[in-house]
């Protein structure tokens, strides 16, 4: 038991030594001479299409119209007067029956 101790704080103590070495090297990696350079770019003001409301809002109502009509399916047909009717008749005989 003492054993497994010892090396679950070995183990700890590596894994510290680990972490502050990455530390370091990330640390040396930041710059600390500073430049400052000045850029100046003139561009046309443009907007993209999907950036304006309006086409999110045709968008949604034709997506709506278009769900809508998925979802009807085939119920404008039986407006027509055409429909079909089917009955089922089961007639049901034992053997067991005294009737037979």
């Amino acid at each position: 038991m003492k054993n497994s101790a010892k090396l679950i704080r070995f183990k700890s103590l590596i894994t510290l030594l680990i972490f502050n070495f990455i530390q370091l090297v990330v640390f040396a990696q930041d710059s600390t001479s500073s430049s400052s350079t000045t850029t100046s770019v003139t561009t046309e003001q443009t907007t993209d299409w999907y950036t304006s409301p309006w086409v999110w809002v045709i968008g949604a109502a034709v997506f709506i119209l278009l769900l809508v009509a998925l979802m009807r399916g085939n119920s404008g047909r039986a407006s027509t007067g055409a429909s079909d009717k089917v009955t089922v008749t089961k007639t049901v005989r034992r053997d067991t029956d005294p009737d037979v």
